[in-house]
């Protein structure tokens, strides 16, 4: 993906909490669109290959939320997680990760992935296919800055990461407003 560019329009399957529905499981479905993230927003997106991995659960996910703040100083108004894991998962993680800004996004079927070019197989990890390591800045449903990691391709025998991190889209951000680092 290259700055410029729409994001496709994709429908996520999500489940909220809605105490009316009572019980253990107190959430209910809720479809919501590409729109009803991106629109009027300039947000970070980032996506990594699964929740409760170790990279993603011990560096990525929670750097994104301690600097949650410092993102919102230099004009980030929402920072999301995304992966290729249903909506059950996403939510157990984001409570297990104890969020409190970050907010996940599940792309269970993997149609937005797919869509923006990300979409790997990593059966040689046992997980079929998953997205491939990547950060952006959206502006108003518009890519404004996309971070890769290098290598991409099926079955890749690790897992690297650097570009998507949130030190790296932080430097980005001060850089392009003329902050000191």
């Amino acid at each position: 993906m290259k700055p410029g560019v729409k994001l496709p329009d994709v429908t996520f399957r999500t489940r909220v909490r809605d105490e009316s529905v009572g019980g253990p499981n107190p959430f209910r479905w809720e479809d919501r669109s590409t729109s009803d993230y991106f629109a009027g927003k300039r947000v970070i997106l980032f996506s990594l290959p699964g929740a409760f991995t170790p990279t993603c659960s011990t560096y990525q996910l929670p750097g994104f939320e301690k600097g949650f703040d410092e993102f919102r100083k230099l004009g980030i108004d929402e920072i999301y997680c995304m992966s290729v894991n249903d909506a059950f998962v996403m939510n157990r993680w984001a409570q297990s990760q104890e969020l409190a800004h970050v907010k996940v996004i599940p792309d269970g079927s993997g149609e937005f992935t797919r869509r923006v070019g990300m979409l790997v197989a990593k059966d040689n990890l046992g997980f079929g296919m998953r997205s491939w390591r990547y950060a952006a800045i959206i502006n108003d449903g518009v890519i404004e800055a996309w971070f890769e990691e290098p290598g991409r391709c099926d079955n890749h025998a690790e897992d690297p990461y650097g570009e998507s991190s949130p030190e790296t889209l932080l430097g980005y951000l001060k850089e392009s407003q003329g902050v000191a680092a």
